[in-house]
């Protein structure tokens, strides 16, 4: 299963680096994603990293100060956060994308792990 870790309190304008590892299963021949869930809302789409060239693709919301990266050797996926605002508080998923579905919606993905809190103080 994936295990989402690296959250924390952070003040606004800060960064933090989540890491999403695997036990158990090779995830580096998958693409891969991360969802955030704020207190009293639904599970979003922040971003996710295709398998072919490691292409990634972004939430509008997080575009430009999110970024993900992945370490085959490691079988790690990792998901920095630079400028980090208040309303990114919010519990962090990583999950496994099933090929050739639609890469932000929520069905499409499986093996979700625990999350990792991130909360930002304005």
């Amino acid at each position: 299963q994936l295990q989402a870790s690296g959250g924390g309190v952070v003040q606004a304008g800060g960064s933090l680096r989540l890491s999403c590892t695997a036990s158990g299963h090779i995830f580096s021949n998958y693409p891969m994603g991360w969802f955030r869930q704020a207190p009293g809302k639904e599970r979003e789409f922040v971003g996710t990293i295709d398998l072919n060239y490691d292409n990634t693709y972004y939430a509008d919301s997080v575009k430009g100060r999110f970024t993900i990266s992945r370490d085959k050797g490691k079988n790690t996926v990792y998901l920095q956060m630079n400028s980090l605002k208040p309303e990114d508080t919010a519990v962090y998923y990583c999950a496994r994308r099933i090929f050739g579905r639609d890469r932000q919606s929520r069905g499409s993905y499986v093996n979700w792990g625990q999350g990792t809190l991130v909360t930002v103080s304005s």
